[in-house]
């Protein structure tokens, strides 16, 4: 049986070790600090390129390069070493790899990371990754840590597609072993020695991390932590301490279990991975959208259209002629007409992927200045002026990506919200992350009538671990009302997968805290009482109950995000993606394409005269941070302060890309549009003059017809009548005129018309009876005599 413990485990259990390069198998690594020497620094104003277009300044602005001072990562480092001791391996894994691959990830809390481990995923590492498919390069893999499906049970035995199949996701890396850097390029004026690899310009190569699983989920709950209907996975079926070779992670592809994140497999999904960027002018117009994701990037590419076409490409694709595909890459390190390195024979490059690395984390840089300043950043503090500015860059570039992201359309009454990326809108790590839509309707004198989807205080307070009055928390203040609109995905344990929990933490477990009063609302006890016991909270009811324990959730309870354009439902299912419930935005099961749109229908208040509408985007919530703030029990010595410290940061640090310089990591505005009651299609009204009521008449006979649209604010774009039993059967003028009944029969005959902006009248009809024309009778002329 599992044993609780305070202190993080000196030895990583077999559940969270997953295939691919081992500790200290690799030890020519480099630290970025020698990456500076070229790479940074060099462009200024008579530069060709931009400061930001230089490798290590974009790197150094980023996530990527900040992934070890991440205040979200340590805080939730610390309940999730509470939850399942030795799971912040896989925390540490991806967040600080010098560390991780120096053998520095134990103790799993983190605490014996040098201070020298805080570049998150450094240059090193990307520049000397291989394919795990072993097709290029052949990078360090020692048996049984084979990060792909060479040794695995193959479709429909397992959940392999085939041999070469590789385990992309959760930073199981194939690392070269030599000095060389790896790059894209097949000529250098580098000064260390390098090698091209093609793997680099590969949606692979993003996806080796952007997948996340969580392996002992994977491996111990009874679903292994998928979605209905997914494949089976293979693994040792809950075997606690068995040997690696029996456990999920060594027997399937990351998106088969224990569903964490799915950014590459919701890209995978979709149509972007066979879209070339010279055929952007193929993409459904809403999604070719002036400075929305896609066109920014398709512009991006035309710098080297003339050099890729005398390569033999289209313009779009790679100088060098590659063909240039919408991938990670493409949207997330456009190219830029830059050095690449401050060296007089570096060539300006047409295409030099700009290492932005950016998605919509605008909030980062506020909370680790905030920290850095306070004394609390865990890891990497003491920033210096160059490492501030290029995360006020990589702060910037976010929310330019967050502009791109979506737009939005009012038709009506209807509100269309487009995702304009790759991926789900919106993607990522799901806890906290949230994107909604606020309308603030008003009257004919600009009078406040009703706010739907309100952000502001919620009426809870906190104490201020910086001290001073209690603070108001904000929050969407009503986060189940019928007229709010949120995109974000749940998480939640099984009634089967709690009982283990319940072993190992006892009842008193708690599972999530109410929102006002920071009260338990379930534990696992309450959860798993009969729901017909009268004791039992209707929080607590039903086979399921969402948390925030992302260590030991197995189960994706809500998913509402907007699928990328072309996803398909099959590849979906099996990559554990599909939107819950899954008959959303048009999904209808095997052989569908989900929707990349949302359709609302908009709910004016009464005297609604016009409104404005913006969709907003939080990097992270309130309900989240009391989270990481409450479940943290302070017993661990390195993070008993990690949930205080989140707290803090979050309360006090000023978002600055708000315009309004709020703190509690203030909503940013993606996207946004005007309803006008004027500008609601009024139908036209359609009336059917002649005849003016029912008519009687015999077969054979004729009836004239004619009618009148009109349209209050528009002209009459068609008409259309039906005339069941006559002859014509329909006519598409105003006036048809005479029309024959040749049969006997009751028939309906209807009327209607569409205005210029596609609305139809409500139909007007006629009955029509149509009776037998008598029998003549014929008088005999001939007598008898």
């Amino acid at each position: 049986m599992l044993s609780v413990s305070v202190y993080a485990a000196e030895t990583v259990p077999t559940e969270v070790q997953m295939p691919g390069t081992q500790q200290g198998e690799v030890i020519n690594l480099e630290s970025p600090d020698k990456c500076d020497n070229c790479h940074e620094g060099y462009n200024d104003a008579d530069s060709v390129g931009e400061p930001q277009d230089e490798p290590v300044t974009g790197w150094r602005g980023a996530g990527m390069g900040n992934a070890g001072r991440d205040a979200i990562f340590w805080a939730t480092l610390a309940v999730s070493e509470q939850d399942f001791d030795g799971s912040g391996d896989l925390c540490i894994r991806c967040h600080s790899t010098s560390g991780w691959y120096g053998d520095r990830s134990t103790p799993t809390d983190g605490s014996g990371l040098a201070a020298s481990d805080d570049d998150g995923v450094d240059c090193d590492t990307c520049h000397s990754m291989t394919n795990q498919n072993n097709t290029e390069h052949l990078g360090v893999m020692n048996p049984p840590f084979i990060a792909n499906c060479a040794d695995d049970p193959v479709t429909p035995a397992g959940t392999c597609e085939s041999p070469s199949e590789a385990y992309y996701g959760s930073g199981m890396l194939s690392l070269w072993d030599g000095t060389d850097k790896l790059g894209p390029y097949a000529e250098s004026a580098a000064t260390h020695s390098f090698m091209q690899s093609e793997f680099h310009r590969d949606v692979d190569f993003c996806g080796s991390c952007h997948d996340v699983s969580n392996p002992a989920v994977g491996d111990l709950a009874p679903n292994h932590g998928t979605q209905i209907g997914a494949p089976a996975v293979i693994s040792s079926g809950g075997n606690l301490g068995g040997p690696v070779e029996d456990k999920a992670a060594f027997n399937n592809p990351a998106y088969a279990y224990g569903v964490i994140e799915r950014t590459f497999s919701e890209y995978k999904a979709g149509a972007f991975p066979t879209t070339r960027v010279g055929d952007f002018n193929s993409l459904p117009d809403e999604l070719k959208l002036a400075g929305g994701s896609l066109e920014v990037t398709y512009q991006a590419a035309l710098i080297a259209a003339e050099v890729a076409e005398e390569h033999g490409g289209i313009a779009g694709d790679y100088a060098d002629g590659t063909a240039r595909f919408f991938s990670c890459q493409s949207c997330h390190m456009r190219p830029v007409k830059s050095k690449g390195a401050n060296k007089t024979a570096a060539e300006i490059r047409d295409d030099l992927p700009s290492h932005d690395h950016t998605g919509g984390n605008y909030w980062f840089a506020d909370i680790t200045r905030y920290q850095d300043d306070n004394d609390t950043l865990r890891l990497g503090g003491g920033l210096d002026a160059i490492q501030i500015a290029a995360l006020e860059l990589g702060q910037q570039r976010a929310v330019e990506h967050l502009n791109q992201a979506a737009s939005l359309k009012v038709i009506d009454n209807t509100l269309k919200v487009i995702n304009l990326t790759g991926h789900k809108l919106i993607t990522g790590y799901p806890e906290g992350r949230r994107m909604w839509v606020n309308i603030k309707w008003y009257d004919s004198g600009n009078t406040l009538l009703r706010e739907d989807g309100a952000y502001g205080p919620i009426g809870a307070t906190v104490s201020n671990p910086s001290g001073g009055l209690d603070v108001n928390v904000e929050s969407i203040l009503d986060l189940d009302g019928a007229n709010t609109r949120i995109y974000e995905a749940h998480y939640s344990v099984t009634r089967a997968w709690a009982q283990t929990i319940q072993a190992l933490h006892g009842s008193n477990f708690a599972l999530n805290y109410d929102r006002y009063s920071g009260n338990v609302v379930c534990t696992v006890g309450d959860f798993l009482l009969d729901d017909e016991d009268p004791g039992k909270k209707d929080a607590c009811k039903g086979d399921i109950v969402d948390t925030f324990h992302f260590t030991l959730n197995n189960h994706v309870s809500m998913d509402n995000r907007i699928p990328p354009y072309g996803m398909q439902y099959d590849i979906a299912r099996k990559r554990n993606i599909l939107p819950v419930p899954e008959d959303q935005y048009g999904g209808a099961g095997s052989g569908s394409t989900y929707n990349y749109w949302d359709e609302i229908t908009l709910n004016p208040p009464a005297g609604a005269h016009h409104a404005n509408i913006e969709l907003l985007y939080q990097g992270t919530s309130w309900e989240y941070i009391q989270f990481l703030y409450l479940a943290n029990d302070q017993q661990n010595e390195f993070l008993g302060q990690e949930g205080v410290n989140m707290l803090d940061a979050w309360l006090n640090a000023v978002t600055a890309m708000d315009p309004s310089q709020r703190t509690m990591v203030a909503p940013i505005v993606m996207a946004s549009a005007e309803w006008l009651v004027d500008s609601v299609n009024v139908p036209p009204s359609c009336n059917i003059d002649e005849p003016a009521g029912e008519v009687e008449i015999q077969a054979g006979s004729q009836i004239s017809y004619s009618g009148t649209a009109s349209d209050s604010d528009g002209s009459i774009a068609s008409y259309t009548w039906s005339f069941a039993g006559g002859e014509p059967a329909s006519a598409n003028v105003e006036d048809p005129g005479q029309v024959n009944y040749p049969e006997a029969g009751t028939y309906t005959t209807s009327f209607s018309a569409t205005d210029n902006s596609g609305a139809s009248c409500e139909p007007a009809s006629v009955t029509i009876t149509v009776i037998a024309r008598p029998a003549e009778i014929f008088a005999d002329g001939f007598e008898g005599g």
